[in-house]
């Protein structure tokens, strides 16, 4: 009974929603259809950049997200880090001044080290410097006493030995600075061992026959000797001389004894009286003893000297041509040539050397 005064409503129901949404609000906005149609892409498309924007939007917050929790973390990374570094670095600190302590320390230490070990080498250069100048001092001592026992014997074999010991003693110290001292002493050991050396010994004897020719010597103006009467007695196959032919030979004989004639070249020796000529004969011999003394005490100036004066002499006041003047005279120059060579080497570069190594140059 209700159902057909219902059947309009129901037409007018489906007419009214056959009608599009769209018509109803274009016709209620009073545009025409046709331009709500129109205007619906541009919607879409603004819907479509509004959901692209939004979309973006989002995933840039979320990177951007990322990033600051990326940031967070290398941030909280770097403050640890940061710790870590103070921590270490105070680590470093104090052990930088631990090690400086341990250095200052160790610096002391070798300081005193060093001082010990310097005074520990100027002590033992000081030993040794003094072992040195104590040997050095020896040697020279030594050299020394060598030197006058040659000049009191006239030998070289003294000085020789001492050069030869002190060349030992120098080698087995060892020592550096002794090695001029040892170049000097070779030096001196080879002019020592080439140097000719009188005999002292031979002169002597030499001197003392001279002393005893001295006395049998004759002199300028002496008398010659007689001669002696000639024998009676036949020689050999001597003929028989009668006796008044014996006589005349006698009294010849004697004749020419009491007449001499010499050459006189000093007239001053001619003219001595008996008493001069002993004087002189004296004083050569004093000449002669003096020039031994002066042999002994190693004077060999004063013995040339007095060698010269007892030639003059010989030549002045004595029979030049007598035998045993010429034999004087020749065993004169003998000694007189033999003194040339009575002069010691001596060893003066060595004592140089030693004094030098004395003060320590």
């Amino acid at each position: 009974m209700n159902t057909p005064a219902n059947a309009p409503l129901d037409t007018d129901v489906s007419a009214t929603s056959a009608t599009p949404p769209d018509a109803a609000a274009t016709a209620a906005a009073g545009v025409p259809p046709a331009q709500g149609n129109g205007a619906r892409p541009w919607l879409l498309a603004l819907a479509a950049l509004c959901a692209l924007a939004l979309l973006s939007s989002g995933l840039l917050w979320q990177k951007l997200s990322n990033i600051q929790e990326q940031l967070a973390r290398q941030s909280a990374d770097t403050t640890v880090q940061a710790v870590e570094a103070r921590t270490m670095s105070r680590q470093a600190l104090e052990l930088a001044r631990e090690s400086a302590g341990r250095l200052a320390v160790l610096e002391t230490r070798l300081s005193e080290v060093t001082l010990q070990r310097t005074q520990l080498e100027e002590l033992m250069q000081s030993l040794s410097r003094s072992r040195d100048e104590n040997l050095v001092v020896d040697i020279e001592s030594a050299l020394r006493l060598a030197q006058q026992q040659a000049q009191l014997t006239g030998s070289v074999e003294p000085l020789l030995a001492a050069l030869k010991s002190a060349d030992q003693r120098v080698v087995r110290a060892a020592q550096p600075r002794l090695n001029p001292l040892q170049r000097a002493i070779t030096r001196d050991i080879d002019r020592v061992k080439s140097a000719t050396v009188s005999d002292t010994a031979g002169l002597l004897v030499k001197l003392d026959e001279l002393v005893h020719l001295a006395d049998e010597v004759p002199l300028a103006n002496a008398v010659a000797q007689p001669k002696p009467a000639a024998s009676l007695k036949r020689i050999g196959n001597e003929p028989v001389l009668t006796w008044w032919e014996r006589s005349l030979q006698l009294i010849r004989d004697e004749v020419r004894g009491l007449v001499r004639v010499n050459r006189i070249e000093q007239p001053e020796a001619v003219l001595l009286s008996p008493e001069q000529s002993f004087f002189v004969r004296e004083n050569l011999k004093l000449k002669l003893l003096n020039a031994r003394l002066g042999l002994l005490a190693r004077q060999v100036e004063s013995a040339r000297a007095d060698l010269g004066s007892a030639a003059q002499s010989l030549t002045k006041y004595f029979d030049a041509s007598s035998r045993r003047t010429q034999a004087a005279l020749s065993l004169l120059q003998q000694v007189q040539g033999q003194t040339k060579n009575m002069q010691l080497p001596r060893i003066d570069e060595t004592l140089t050397a030693l004094s030098t190594a004395a003060a320590g140059r």
